[in-house]
């Protein structure tokens, strides 16, 4: 049985998520690496009006909840988006609330029929 105080991996994953997730800066770098992968430089020119350091700051936030994948070519570092913790997160905590809602929903649309 695990105390109160513990946490199991997974709930520590699902934290760092929601951490990175809370920010809206870190939101609108994964909006514009669900277009495609970016550049460092190419994120920091989508948020002109953050400096470097600060959008580094946020990927470092991103990559531990494993929501950026990087990858360093030369000089260049590239940035992935990587969905599968918010699939995670999907899984646990959203597929199955949303559910009975849809079933209403479905229940209602039929009847109206």
């Amino acid at each position: 049985m695990i105390k109160k105080h513990e946490k199991n991996h997974e709930d520590e994953e699902s934290e760092r998520v929601f951490k990175a997730l809370a920010n809206a800066d870190r939101r609108r770098i994964l909006d514009a690496l669900r277009e495609a992968p970016k550049t460092t430089s190419a994120l920091c020119e989508e948020l002109p009006r953050l400096d470097r350091t600060t959008v580094m700051q946020h990927l470092r936030v991103l990559e531990g909840a494993r929501l950026v994948i990087t990858q360093k070519r030369g000089r260049v570092r590239w940035n992935y988006l990587d969905v599968s913790p918010i699939q995670n997160v999907y899984n646990r905590w959203i597929k199955d609330y949303a559910a009975p809602g849809a079933e209403l929903l479905e229940r209602l649309r039929t009847d109206m029929e």
